[in-house]
Parts: C-alpha cells; structure tokens; sequence
C-alpha cells in the first residue's frame, strides 16, 4: 500500500494537491473543522522522514477525513450541534489507529445532527450537496465523509452507522462503505445515536482501499465494553461458486423504477460472474428495521444525547430535536418487548440466510434531490433506509459497493448482506461484483494450512475446506526432504513424509488459510494415519500442513517420482 501511495508523490506533495483540491472543489458545507494546511506540511515531513528510516506503515501518506461525532485529539467534536460541542483531548481509537498507521487526518466532517437521519441535510453547518450531482442529496449521516471520498479529496474517510449512514451515502457516491460486524471497529471516543446498534465505517473509491484501512482499524479496545473480536471459528471465504440471495420481486417494491432496472441489470452481472442467484422472501427483516425508528428502540438516541436536547438550544435541528424528544417518551416496557423481537427476528435470519454466501439487497430506494427532502423531511428519510435499517438490528455486516448505474446515469448502489463475523464473504462477493481477481483481506486471522491428496480442489474432500470457510492462497512447493506414497484409504488419499534433505523430491501441493476453530477441528476429526505438523516448504516458511504415520507411509505404494498427487492420478 505505502509503494503504491508514493510511488508519483511525496507525502508532502499529496498534502498540498488535498488542499489545493479543497480550494478548487470549493464546497465548504463538507466541513466543520479543516485543520490548518501547515499543520499537515509538518506532519507530512515528519512521516517522510520516518519512512526514509524504514518504517513500516501500512496507510502511510493515506488523507483521512473524519465524521465529526468521532473525536480527534485537539479538534473540536460538535456532532453537528454547534452549542454541543466540546474539545477532544484523545482521539477515537479507530481515528488513532490510522494515525499509528502512517495516516493523516485532513478534518472533521458535517454531518445529519447527531448522526440522525440519511440525507445529509439535517445540519445547521449547511445540506451537503451531492459530489457529483449538486443539486441532489450526499446522504446521510455521514454526508461529509462520503462527499470528501467522491470529491477526490481524501483517500479514506471515516462516517458511522446506525441505520445506513456507513452505505447510503456510499451509493449515491458511487463509491465503497465498509459497514463491519457490530464491535468489532471499536466504537470508543463516538459520540452515541444507539449505541447497542452504533458502528464506525469506512469510505473510499476502490474495495482494496476500503478493506485495507477497516482491516486496520479491528481489534479489541478494553474502554469500549461492545468491542468484539473475530470468532476462532470466523468465515476466510465465500464459496468458490458463490450462492447470492436477492429479495423477492415483491420486496422491492419500494424501488424507484430507474433503480429497480438498475438492480436487474446488476444482478444480471453478478450472476455471469458465476454467482448462483436464488430469490427469498425478506420481509421478516424490512419488518425488523421499522423497529430502529418506530419502536422503542429508538430511546437509545434519547439516553445518548436526549438531557442535551431537551435544553432547546437554538442549534438543534428541528426534525432532529423532535425524533430525539419525542424518543424520551416511551416505556420501558415497550422497550423490553421490542429487544424479544429483535431477538426471534435475528434467529429467523439466521436461518434464512444458512444457504447462502451472502444476500445481496439494493443499498437504498431513489436519489431525492435537496429541495424534494426540504419539502418531505421524514417520508424520505425512512424510505432512504428501507434496506439497511434492519442490519445492525439484527446483528448483521455489510459491504457497499457501486452497482450497474441507473439508465440517466447516476451511481445506483448495491449492498451484501451477511451475518455476524461472515464480513469476508460479503469483500469477496463485492470483489466479484467489481470483476477484481483477488479480494483483499478483511479478516487476517488465518492460519496458513498446507493440503497435498483429497483436500486439493477438485478432490473429493474439499468440500470439507469450503464448510470451514477456508481460504485458497496459492500453489507450493516443499523442499526435497519429503517423499509422497500412495495409502489404501477412502477416498484415496497420499501421505506425506519427511525422510531429510535430499533424500526426497519436491511435491507440489496447495495452500489455504483456514480460521483457528477451523484448523482445531480439523485435527480433531482427523482420521487415521492421517496427522498435521510443520511442513517446509521450498520458498523457506514453514506451515502446517497434512502428513501421515511413518509406518503407513512405509506400507504404501512410493510415488515421489510423480511430484504430486494429482500427476499421479493423471498417470494412473
């Protein structure tokens, strides 16, 4: 990533073309608070000097813009409140994150007060104009995060997501939202809308981009009591022939009729890039997502910020004050019965989407313009929100990405679905969506794991590596301390073992990363004379890999001369 930054521009150079783009770009509504350019010169010399040093950072030269209810350590946080605001003395834990990483923080974004709403004009700083389309929505809440991305301005940026504010306005950018996993971006140093249902987002122009500074910012933060970690048992892949849900042609009927053929035609390429697309009925979850605004969820907005806003201070948006107000309301009881729901809506989910690789859903439902929310405020907004107010209910990931362009040719945007934990999934059926050979890695927890007889693919027992979610790397080559034989087992099967350097033969093999309940599992249920250990391998790592018993091996039929399994099998 830094070779890749840096390659036609010093950091100090992309500063300076950032600031001369805000200039150009000339859309002050995007900020609340632009750090001073010499503030970032000075940063960019001293990160200039430590990469001179050798110094490993991974976003190094990255310019990042911050939503302004995420805290940046010597910049006022106002969430979009003027008379709300206070001055951060540490930063975010996902905002220092990208700084340890070789990132620079350009400012703070507006934003739809207190993170409420998903059109991006809820803000007393001004409605943030489309970046492409002026007279159209950003969206919201993130609206000045997303517009910054689109703008060419900064490299990443980070929004949050309660109710989509992490996607929409990714779709009417054109551009990539990583919503991950509840707790698993630490949400410390945010101000609160839910914070049962808060999570931190990543915007930027390209996938690889994207996941690369989420994959940065996960990992536990003990100040942050929701934070999880990845499962030792979390999904590495997709399926190499992906199965994708799409709802059924009655659930998208709150569609507009452009982004409806939109979604067809985007549908239509995933599956000629081999997904197989099956039709299922989601009205269980649109059902769920009223909850976030219609039930008693809602409260939690009131116990983040509700005491502030029933002081009436004359910077409160309106439509804001009265859902926030309004929230303060309901009874607790409510409240109780709505959490059961949530509870056997997320199990019906679960369910539902057991078969599947992911399910792929419109992000959102048309592209209002700015005068059409002014007139409509709250018909829009909930409609805005059809698709993705459901999935932090339900305790469920996604990954934004642009999809086939409606025929007038404004960004349509689509979204993958998939549960808890399952986040890789949903980047590599994005990366299939996109046509990118490689999706990068979000989840990097893997353990390398070494097959050389019926785990390869297209072996009878590869299957058992796709029901683990595990991950093909590459091909390999051990060194030639190892022999090959051929075992009387079902399904057939080879061993390998080492007998020392030079006195075997290279054996070619394949190599995947496999989760660390994956590889325990695998070990557990491990047949005789089968069993792991360290294999070396010709290109000097080491990794653990399938070998058998020596006395089995001795007993077997020796067919090293073959250098593989499958030649063998080709020779037979």
């Amino acid at each position: 990533m830094t070779a890749r930054l840096l390659d036609n521009a010093s950091v100090t150079a992309r500063v300076a073309a950032a600031y001369a783009r805000i200039a150009e770009a000339d859309r002050p509504e995007v900020w609340i608070t632009l750090r001073p350019r010499d503030e970032l010169a000075a940063e960019a010399v001293e990160l200039e000097r430590r990469l001179a040093e050798g110094a490993e950072l991974p976003l190094a030269g990255l310019l990042v813009a911050v939503k302004d209810n995420i805290d940046v350590a010597g910049l006022p946080t106002t969430a979009a409140c003027p008379e709300f605001a206070y001055p951060a003395t540490e930063s975010a834990v996902a905002v220092a994150r990208l700084v340890e990483a070789g990132a620079l923080i350009l400012g703070k974004t507006n934003l739809d007060q207190f993170a409420t709403g998903l059109v991006g004009t809820r803000s007393p700083y001004g409605a943030v104009r489309n970046a492409l389309h002026p007279e159209l929505i950003a969206g919201g809440s993130s609206s000045g995060s997303a517009a910054a991305v689109a703008l060419g301005i900064a490299d990443i940026a980070l929004g949050t997501d309660t109710a989509g504010s992490g996607r929409v306005p990714a779709a009417l950018h054109g551009i990539v939202g990583i919503k991950a996993s509840l707790g698993v971006i630490p949400a410390h140093g945010v101000v609160p809308a839910c914070a049962d249902y808060d999570a931190v987002t990543v915007f930027a122009a390209d996938l690889d981009l994207a996941v690369t500074a989420a994959a940065t910012l996960t990992g536990a933060e003990p100040r942050d009591p929701r934070s999880r970690v990845w499962p030792a048992d979390v999904a590495l892949a997709a399926s190499p022939q992906p199965k994708v849900a799409i709802p059924r042609p009655a659930d998208l009927d709150p569609l507009s009729p452009a982004y409806r053929a939109a979604f067809a035609e985007t549908v239509a390429t995933l599956r000629d890039r081999g997904a197989t697309i099956t039709e299922i009925d989601i009205s269980g979850l649109l059902e769920a997502a009223r909850l976030l605004y219609d039930g008693a969820i809602v409260a939690e907005r009131y116990a983040a910020v509700g005491e502030f806003v029933s002081k009436g201070t004359a910077g409160l948006d309106p439509t804001v004050a009265g859902i926030i107000s309004a929230a303060g309301q309901l009874d607790a009881h409510v409240f109780a019965a709505d959490l059961d729901t949530l509870a056997v809506a997320r199990a019906a989910t679960t369910a539902l989407l057991t078969d599947y690789d992911g399910l792929l859903i419109p992000t959102t439902t048309e592209h209002p313009s700015i005068a059409e929310v002014a007139a409509d405020p709250v018909a829009i907004n909930r409609r805005l929100g059809t698709y993705t107010n459901f999935c932090n209910l339900l305790d469920l990931a996604a990954v934004a990405v642009p999809g086939v362009p409606t025929a007038d040719g404004l960004p349509f945007g689509v979204s993958f679905v998939v549960p808890g934990f399952a986040d890789q999934r949903a980047v590599d059926l994005a990366a299939l969506l996109a046509g990118d050979p490689e999706a990068p890695l979000l989840v990097r927890t893997g353990v390398p794991l070494a097959v050389f007889g019926a785990h390869l693919r297209g072996q009878p027992l590869h299957w058992q590596l796709e029901q683990l979610g595990a991950r093909f790397t590459g091909e390999i080559t051990t060194t030639d301390a190892y022999r090959l034989t051929a075992l009387d087992t079902v399904p057939p099967k080879p061993g390998l073992v080492r007998h020392g350097d030079g006195r075997g033969a290279p054996i070619r093999g394949e190599l995947f990363l496999v989760s660390p309940g994956g590889l325990g599992r695998f070990l557990a249920e491990l047949p005789p004379p089968m069993a792991l250990t360290s294999i070396e391998l010709a290109d000097g790592r080491s990794v653990i890999g399938f070998a058998c018993s020596y006395d089995a091996a001795v007993a077997a039929t020796d067919i090293t001369e073959h250098g593989g399994w499958v030649a063998y099998l080709q020779k037979r």
